[in-house]
């Protein structure tokens, strides 16, 4: 995923300020990178080579234990986070067709975030709402008895708040302009 501007920058010192922490013995590794990912919300590439220099470690090893933990992300949270339940009830009243939709809509994997941010899509165990079956978690919304057309309902909403703001935004930098 390509950086926003300014985003290197603050990768870098973000990292320097962990690894100035933490010190750079190899036993260290797992706190730099939860403490990398609390401070930036996911493990960039640039983060991991960065890490890998200091300690003078191969990258590989850095990569290699980002990927193998399911407590990193590897890819930057979106501004809304979509989670897919996949517990029992909900696979068996079709989440799987749930996450197909949104992945199809969004143009995104499970574990991805769109291009612009805005947002991440992630398939989890269960969010113990069994009898609303098949159910989405958007943000910190449950969505009940989630069908593909409620998940363009549902993406339909946000394309709507959006614009929304964006007319705000427009009319306010209007008034301020006068």
């Amino acid at each position: 995923m390509e950086l926003q501007p300014g985003e290197l920058e603050m990768i870098r010192n973000e990292v320097e300020a962990v690894l100035q922490r933490y010190g750079v013995e190899r036993e260290n590794l797992i706190p730099i990178l939860q403490e990398v990912q609390n401070r930036l919300g996911y493990l960039p590439k640039e983060a991991m080579q960065q890490i890998a220099e200091n300690m003078k470690i191969p990258e590989i090893d850095v990569y290699g234990v980002g990927t193998f933990y399911n407590q990193f992300r590897l890819n930057p949270p979106g501004k809304h986070q979509i989670k897919v339940c996949m517990g029992t009830a909900c696979h068996m009243m079709g989440g799987h067709i749930i996450l197909d939709s949104f992945e199809r809509r969004l143009n995104i994997k499970e574990g991805e975030t769109t291009p612009d941010r805005e947002f991440s899509l992630e398939r989890v165990a269960c969010v113990g709402c069994c009898a609303l079956a098949p159910v989405v978690v958007v943000d910190e919304k449950v969505e009940s008895k989630v069908s593909p057309i409620r998940v363009d309902g549902i993406l339909l909403t946000f394309e709507i708040e959006k614009q929304k703001s964006g007319e705000e935004k427009g009319q306010e930098e209007e008034g301020s302009g006068q």
